[in-house]
């Protein structure tokens, strides 16, 4: 099963793909996650804008090496589980997953967890307002054409309710 989880940054896309990890885990499956932040080109190759790094931008990773990553992985684990911003901008992606995860934050809220976030030192406001653009533009998918199941990431996971939509999507029931 492969699983795809995206959403804007900081909406808790990981500590989902974290906790759904440690539960295929205790259930006797081998599960794995990978990070879409691991295939990351060189800062040299990212765009930028207004002399920022631009690492909201599809440009910015290397798709083709994460799908290879995904390729050579799968066979040794039961779960992967693949999550990232852009987790469904890349249609070959897109399509090998079993089931398509969303976590959902608000705008108000994703500016309160970015400004919380210090990893990178300081980044300006305006930068804040272009994350949310760049998620508007290249992470928000097509919901209208893929099953996906919306996940709110501004309370604790449902993960029974999650668990139950990875199951139905690995075993589809044939009407």
């Amino acid at each position: 099963m492969l699983i795809g989880i995206g959403g804007v940054s900081r909406s808790g896309k990981s500590t989902l793909a974290s906790e759904l990890c440690n539960l295929f885990r205790g259930e006797g499956k081998t599960c794995m996650v990978i990070s879409q932040d691991d295939f990351v080109k060189p800062i040299s190759e990212i765009p930028k804008i207004d002399s920022e790094v631009d690492w909201e931008h599809p440009s910015g990773f290397r798709h083709e090496t994460l799908l290879k990553a995904i390729d050579f992985l799968r066979p040794q684990f039961d779960i992967l589980i693949v999550d990232g911003i852009l987790a469904f901008y890349h249609s070959e992606l897109k399509e090998k997953y079993t089931a398509k995860l969303f976590v959902e934050i608000s705008k108000e809220e994703f500016m309160v967890r970015k400004s919380m976030d210090h990893r990178w030192g300081y980044v300006p406001l305006w930068y804040y307002e272009h994350i949310w653009k760049s998620f508007e533009n290249y992470g928000i998918p097509d919901f209208s054409k893929d099953s996906y199941l919306k996940v709110a990431g501004n309370k604790p996971y449902d993960m029974k309710s999650i668990l139950k939509y990875c199951e139905e999507a690995l075993n589809p029931k044939h009407k």
